[in-house]
């Protein structure tokens, strides 16, 4: 059962959980269970599935995260970072109804490069964290980062290949008429990125007033500081808006370079 320990030095009360603790929380799965039972959902093996991975998951990469932390080595942490980007990207892949040849390098690309600039610029200007390649912190900051822009990207790369090839005529009309690709295609790659950053600016939006975020809430758990922990979650959340942000726009300008040859002709 979770239990509380006062820290001697600040006085603040941290909940310890144990494992009978993560059971009884399983347990609240049932109501998911029941519902999808009475309404004929058709969900309960999924949600069985989804629970079962969340625990194996989880659990694995705590005993990584918990040897890393140990070790603090930047090759070790840059090898995570690399696989979370790699696992990332084949999720987005996954997603997009229309892939391309090319479509996995491109994502890797989009979300590798918009990451490893928030993230660099986070511990070196903003926290100003010594060593930067501290696991404490990098791999959290970019957890949160690539779990927003994956979202993002796929969003950005499903609208704007629906719209290249529902709008082909069109563009090629433009090209006619001596447009660039870009100036063919402005307004759907404004449009795709206007989509992939919807949900990360919809939740700035609310956040505090409608919902508190999963690490503001998680650190207040843990006894932090209800101040430091909202300002933590402050510069977290502009964090996320700019890689989206990133990761969209490169994500655009890559598609729009493979659906176009060298001689700027539209290839669907």
């Amino acid at each position: 059962m979770a239990n509380a320990q006062s820290d001697a030095t600040h006085g603040d009360v941290v909940m310890m959980l144990d494992g009978l603790d993560i059971i009884f929380a399983s347990l609240l799965v049932g109501v998911a269970l029941l519902i999808s039972w009475k309404l004929h959902l058709n969900l309960g093996k999924s949600i069985v599935i989804a629970s079962i991975r969340t625990i194996v998951q989880l659990s694995f990469v705590g005993l990584i995260l918990a040897w890393v932390f140990a070790q603090e080595s930047s090759i070790q942490v840059l090898s995570i970072l690399s696989v979370m980007t790699l696992i990332a990207s084949h999720a987005v892949s996954k997603r997009i109804k229309k892939p391309y040849r090319g479509l996995f390098l491109d994502t890797v690309l989009s979300l590798a490069m918009a990451t490893m600039l928030v993230v660099f610029a986070a511990m070196l200007l903003i926290l100003n964290i010594k060593p930067w390649y501290s696991p404490q912190y990098i791999i959290p900051i970019a957890g949160l980062i690539l779990g927003n822009s994956l979202t993002a990207v796929s969003l950005t790369s499903s609208q704007m290949i629906d719209d290249l090839y529902q709008q082909s005529t069109s563009i090629r009309m433009m090209l006619a008429l001596s447009a660039t690709p870009f100036e063919a295609c402005h307004h759907i790659i404004v449009k795709a990125i206007n989509h992939g950053m919807m949900p990360t600016i919809n939740s700035m939006m609310v956040v505090g007033l409608v919902s508190l975020p999963g690490m503001m809430t998680g650190q207040i758990l843990a006894g932090a500081d209800p101040s430091q922990a909202v300002r933590y979650q402050i510069i977290t959340m502009f964090f996320i808006c700019t890689g989206s942000a990133l990761s969209c726009t490169i994500i655009s300008l890559l598609i729009l370079k493979r659906f176009f040859n060298k001689n700027n002709q539209l290839i669907l």
